[in-house]
């Protein structure tokens, strides 16, 4: 059954590409009205290109965590099956 779920971490995973990539450009949009810079652009600082870096990599990071988890409880809701690991019990010794 978990094997019914590859698609729709597939399809969850080019939404959270999408929207994570459109809010990362609105909130540097915020911050500069520059594109965000390359690592290899000449005419920018290090600070910037870090800094354009981490947000990035940041905002990716929680819009596909947030996709991933709406998709498996999706999954769960229609299936009743959860798709991911479960928590182990600890046992009492």
């Amino acid at each position: 059954m978990k094997l019914l779920y590859k698609p729709f971490a597939l399809i969850g995973s080019f939404i959270a590409a999408r929207l994570g990539r459109g809010i990362f450009k609105r909130l540097w949009s915020k911050i500069d009205k520059a594109d965000p810079p390359d690592a290899t652009t000449a005419e920018t600082t290090f600070p910037k290109v870090v800094g354009a870096a981490a947000l990035e990599a940041a905002t990716m990071a929680g819009i596909a965590a947030a996709v991933d988890r709406a998709s498996a409880r999706t999954f769960q809701y229609l299936t009743g099956i959860w798709p991911g690991k479960k928590t182990e019990e600890k046992s009492e010794d």
